[in-house]
């Protein structure tokens, strides 16, 4: 393993324009990628925008299809393939994926550095009534491999359950990559659970969030890489369009992992052992 690049975005998206917001998403892919990003990580349905009255209205216009093989053919994603391709950079990017049976998922696609695209992996923590009423969950993690780099992807909620970060981590992750939607109001919580999960797991966490929108769905930006202990190596701003870079160290990893054993360490037996005690 070598260091690795990578770069976490903070940007607008327009509500149902999947064309446009291709398109945005693309231009910051290429200024990451020209400062040296080989992974771009953009937000949670940034492609329709995360606008549940959007999505709600017009399903067949802001969700992408993907076939049997998960492999996206959309050619309104052609900015996107463009940008990954020119620039030798892998492009994950949050979107509304409508799979051959039918359900409807919030996803991360993965634009691999030849232009495909591929929806890599379907959220598997819904957060709230509508998004539970827009999609059906994913049954199964997902990790991208790049440059002898394992990175586990999850989709925003799923960052809140310590369990899913652990699971990418078993799995061999040195990293998580997180596209997310956190509103106005809630940078508090924002803050807190993915340097938890960086520092839970001994690995870094890149977190991409949306900034602008209409209240309520008004977002908060912040994007950030966290290294293996938690500390944010990049930040973004709470407001603003943002490329957030910083470069991963398989060294720190290796540092952290030995002198904080956690990830080691952890014990899956505590639950059978647990006694119940009367006052």
């Amino acid at each position: 393993m070598r260091p690795l690049t990578v770069a976490a975005i903070q940007a607008e998206a327009t509500p149902g324009d999947v064309a446009g917001n291709a398109a945005h998403a693309a231009r910051w892919a290429r200024i990451a990628a020209d400062r040296g990003a080989t992974v771009v990580v953009l937000p949670e349905l940034f492609l329709p925008a995360y606008d549940p009255p959007a999505l709600r209205a017009s399903p067949a216009t802001t969700d992408v299809a993907a076939d049997g093989g998960g492999w996206v053919a959309d050619a309104r994603l052609d900015p996107l393939r463009s940008a990954a391709a020119e620039r030798a950079a892998a492009i994950v990017v949050g979107a509304a994926v409508r799979r051959p049976d039918g359900r409807r998922t919030c996803a991360a696609l993965v634009v691999d550095r030849s232009g495909r695209v591929a929806a890599a992996y379907d959220k598997q923590h819904l957060c709230g009534s509508e998004e539970k009423e827009l999609f059906i969950p994913g049954t199964r993690g997902a990790t991208l491999d790049i440059d002898g780099w394992r990175l586990g992807l999850g989709v925003c909620y799923d960052g809140c359950f310590p369990e899913h970060a652990r699971a990418a981590a078993v799995a061999g992750a040195h990293g998580y990559l997180c596209p997310s939607a956190y509103v106005v109001g809630s940078a508090h919580r924002r803050d807190v659970y993915y340097a938890a999960r960086a520092l839970d797991n001994t690995m870094y966490v890149v977190f991409a969030n949306p900034v602008g929108g209409m209240d309520p769905w008004c977002f908060n930006g912040g994007a950030a890489v966290y290294d293996p202990e938690g500390r944010p190596v990049a930040r973004g701003a709470d407001e603003g369009g943002a490329a957030v870079v910083a470069t991963l160290d398989p060294a720190e990893v290796e540092r952290v992992r030995g002198a904080h054993r956690m990830l080691a360490e952890h014990r899956t037996d505590l639950d059978a052992n647990r006694s119940v005690l009367s006052g």
